[in-house]
């Protein structure tokens, strides 16, 4: 497990000067089919990781948000999203990560999430039986890293809840159920939104996220981190993660997973 989370945190540290040196100048942006824009640096940063884990790793698929699925029926399979929040890093703002996940024969075995611009720097790993860490910066391999864990609300008036795109999901009939039998109960409810929502979950700073309107190569990174920081972390309805998943819910303990999700359902 050690020498895919080396190699994946190699390839995080790559990615993030390529993105750092990007958002420091000027950069072409083109919209893709589906109207969200791609840059220059983005493909710079997805070549940059796929080139540092095929050079160990000859045999393992790769699906990476800028150019698509490489040996998907592989053993392992590297789930890429060089920058997930690419509409932040083309207006400027530094809400965006480099995210990486291994996959095992469809188990998440292990996620780095990578925000180079957020601050100094700021990366979360973890791999399965490992635990979730934390290091200030972008170079994990090289800085102490301190272990995160998640926080203990159980209850509604006791939870922070972050939510994210909800386009979808505010649609539906559920969402009102939702909207009128729980967040009036919550403690706190915000929308931190990208990476940063799941990385204050994995550090007990905020108690649940609940977000739709994304794809696996969003969040499966950082699911490998909540769970190994002590959360729960589903599809929306409460299924596996899977390369087809739309929405999820996570929280860091049973007992609000519950209660979310009952509302939810």
């Amino acid at each position: 497990m050690q020498q895919f989370l080396d190699a994946a945190l190699d390839a995080a540290t790559a990615a993030a000067q390529v993105i750092r040196d990007g958002y420091a100048g000027s950069f072409r942006v083109r919209t893709k089919a589906d109207a969200s824009p791609v840059t220059e640096v983005d493909e710079a940063a997805e070549k940059t990781i796929k080139a540092v884990l095929a050079a160990r790793f000859p045999d393992h698929g790769f699906y990476g948000e800028e150019f698509g699925l490489d040996r998907p029926d592989a053993e392992y399979v590297w789930l890429v999203d060089p920058i997930d929040g690419t509409k932040a890093f083309v207006r400027g703002y530094p809400m965006f990560s480099a995210q990486i996940a291994l996959m095992h024969r469809g188990e998440l075995i292990v996620g780095v999430s990578c925000a180079p611009c957020f601050g100094d720097g700021e990366t979360f790993y973890a791999s399965r039986g490992g635990g979730a860490w934390r290091v200030a910066g972008i170079d994990a391999r090289a800085r102490p890293a301190v272990p995160v864990r998640v926080g203990r609300a159980e209850s509604f008036p006791e939870a922070a809840l972050s939510m994210g795109n909800i386009a979808t999901l505010a649609g539906e009939p559920r969402f009102a159920r939702f909207a009128a039998n729980v967040i009036p109960r919550l403690q706190r409810i915000r929308g931190y939104g990208d990476f940063l929502h799941y990385h204050l979950l994995a550090g007990g700073k905020i108690d649940a996220v609940v977000e739709s309107d994304i794809n696996i190569l969003d969040i499966a990174a950082l699911a490998v981190i909540v769970r190994e920081a002590g959360g729960l972390f589903t599809a929306l309805d409460g299924g596996e993660l899977t390369l087809d998943v739309r929405g999820v819910l996570a929280a860091a303990t049973p007992e609000l997973y519950r209660a979310l999700a009952r509302e939810l359902r």
